[in-house]
């Protein structure tokens, strides 16, 4: 299954001409039917619709369609309907004999009714025209086209937010075996360290050797600080999340909800390290996981 973001757009129309066995002025112009689908990250699914007045009769089935292809995110939905640019404004014979049966039947019963205008005569014209009601089965193909071409769009956007992870993903890991080593001499530093201080303590007060109880006190001290500095377990609870994150992006599919959870978990990892750092080194090695971090929690909340 694809990686899909929550980010896409999508815009189709079509030209609907005028129904069979219409008049022949209304054969002369056709119909322009659009739709027009934007998304954005969310953390459910919120769907809006801008439609005009003759379409809003088929909200609920354009609600329906949508939420059978897309689970998660901010989805705006405009409609537009009317007649095609570009479309003839020259009544036909048929029109201008209908419209004059027309007038001469009002005058008939009111005597004192004007006559038509050419801009009434154009107008009336117009209106007739572009009279063709949209139906749901010209409108409801169109949409799913539109959301084919949404989902189209969010994928090749899930794409390229899969390689970035899977990019920083591999930075991780190698800023997390670079960490690896650096405890051990950490603490066989920090170990020879306390027997250096505590053989100067000692000398200092009778010059005598180093009592074995004194010793063994250092080897608790340093025993005591390996363990408050041993990130062993985050290191490998690290890895563990990241190859968790790495199955997730291969699977793919609806996934974004587990995904921003195990960017929390690595955050939290990654602040544990720096909290136990006893060295310039690691120290660097977490403030550079931290940002990875963030660059993929900014990408993770895009993924449906």
């Amino acid at each position: 299954m694809s990686v899909y973001s929550m980010t896409g757009y999508a815009s189709v129309q079509l030209n609907k001409p005028a129904a069979e066995g219409a008049t022949e002025s209304r054969s002369t112009t056709a119909q322009r039917l659009g739709l027009e689908i934007r998304s954005v990250n969310s953390r459910f699914l919120d769907l809006s619709f801008r439609l005009p007045d003759e379409l809003r009769q088929f909200e609920p089935a354009l609600r329906e369609l949508i939420t059978q292809h897309i689970k998660r995110g901010k989805v705006e939905v405009r409609a537009v309907a009317d007649s095609a640019e570009g479309a003839s404004l020259e009544p036909s014979g048929s029109a201008l004999q209908r419209l004059l049966h027309l007038q001469d039947k009002v005058q008939t019963w009111l005597p004192g009714a004007r006559d038509l205008s050419v801009s009434d005569v154009l107008r009336l014209a117009s209106q007739e025209r572009s009279s063709s009601p949209v139906t749901e089965s010209s409108l409801m193909p169109l949409a799913l086209q539109a959301v084919q071409a949404l989902l189209s769009a969010r994928e090749r956007e899930g794409a390229r937010l899969a390689t970035m992870l899977q990019d920083h993903i591999q930075q991780l890991r190698a800023l997390t075996k670079a960490a690896a080593p650096l405890i051990p001499q950490l603490v066989e530093q920090q170990r020879n360290r306390f027997l250096d201080r505590w053989k100067e303590a000692m000398a200092l007060t009778d010059g005598a050797t180093l009592p074995e109880a004194a010793q063994d006190r250092a080897l608790t001290e340093a025993a005591a600080f390996a363990i408050r500095i041993d990130v062993a377990e985050e290191l490998t609870r690290t890895a563990s999340h990241l190859d968790e994150i790495s199955r997730l992006i291969s699977k793919g599919g609806d996934m974004g909800k587990r995904l921003d959870f195990l960017i929390q978990e690595l955050h939290r990892e990654a602040n544990t390290m720096g909290s136990k750092s006893a060295a310039l080194e690691l120290t660097k090695i977490s403030v550079d996981m931290k940002v990875l971090i963030e660059q993929m929690r900014e990408q993770v909340q895009n993924i449906e």
